[in-house]
């Protein structure tokens, strides 16, 4: 890969508690570690994410919706929006993490803006490699410098939706109830609840359900459901210090051997195979909220 330094380097701020205070920017590579699940298996964060794809195409699912997404695209994902990404194998992207309200102040959910003006391209392309800067050179007031800038994308995105960049189709009725399914699956994917509950309490049938899901993302509501669990569990299982039957208990199995068996089904491997596996890759730079 060539280009400068600082955007090559994988930067993290440590200025900061990164529970509190953590804006971080990184390639695509950097911030999956080369695992590529950790971006396109359904999942929601604790902090905010801006996506920039500057070549290449993909898909990507949005509460339950998925889109088609391309370059000169840029994804907003407030923390807790149930998401994935898919990108193709010559695709490159910049990704932005925040505390969660710093991107978007207003808090007006996830937004799919198409940038086709090469000033706001260029907007946005700058004060990302301007953040990237500021942490390869990692001066004194690190912090506030990143959080200004994270203020100015705030304001680059708030003209571009001024500017018709906003890509946001009507919701059909199959959407919206998606949409509340990926909202409770956000809510619940850590309790014992199957996806016939969720349908319940979205006072539908599962038949109903699955069928809505499958035309808004091609995946069953089971499959949302189980691709969230098993998205957590591989993170907690790459975290040498948590054992086991925690991580079962904390995703909701009523056993360590259930959750064995999920696992094992799953991923093709035991929970202490797949943490031994994972444990002798490099750490990951990103924060694995």
């Amino acid at each position: 890969m060539t280009g400068p330094a600082f955007l090559r380097k994988p930067s993290r701020i440590n200025d900061a508690p990164p529970t509190e205070r953590d804006i971080r920017c990184q390639n695509l590579a950097q911030f999956t570690g080369g695992e590529a699940w950790r971006l396109s298996d359904l999942h929601d964060r604790n902090d905010d994410l801006l996506i920039w794809i500057t070549r290449g195409q993909g898909r990507v699912t949005v509460n339950g919706v998925r889109r088609g997404i391309g370059a000169h695209n840029a994804m907003v994902l407030p923390s807790g929006t149930l998401m994935s990404l898919e990108l193709g194998p010559q695709s490159l992207a910049q990704v932005v993490q925040c505390p969660t309200g710093l991107l978007d102040p207003n808090n007006k959910g996830a937004k799919h803006l198409r940038i086709r003006d090469s000033l706001g391209q260029a907007e946005l392309t700058g004060e990302i490699e301007a953040m990237q800067r500021e942490i390869s050179l990692a001066r004194p007031f690190l912090y506030k410098a990143l959080e200004a800038h994270m203020r100015l994308i705030s304001v680059w995105i708030a003209r571009q939706e001024a500017n018709g960049a906003l890509d946001a189709p009507k919701e059909t009725a199959a959407q919206r109830l998606v949409k509340r399914y990926a909202a409770k699956v956000v809510q619940n994917y850590n309790t014992d609840m199957v996806m016939a509950d969720y349908a319940e309490a979205l006072d539908v049938t599962p038949t109903h359900l699955t069928r809505v899901c499958r035309s808004t993302c091609g995946k069953t509501a089971a499959d949302m459901l189980v691709e969230r669990k098993l998205y957590e569990a591989r993170r907690m299982l790459a975290q040498p210090k948590i054992e086991v039957k925690e991580i079962a208990k904390s995703l909701g199995f009523g056993s360590a051997a259930y959750f064995t068996r999920f696992i094992q089904s799953h991923l093709r491997m035991s929970p202490t195979a797949y943490r031994k596996a994972a444990l002798k890759k490099p750490a990951n730079v990103t924060a694995l909220s």
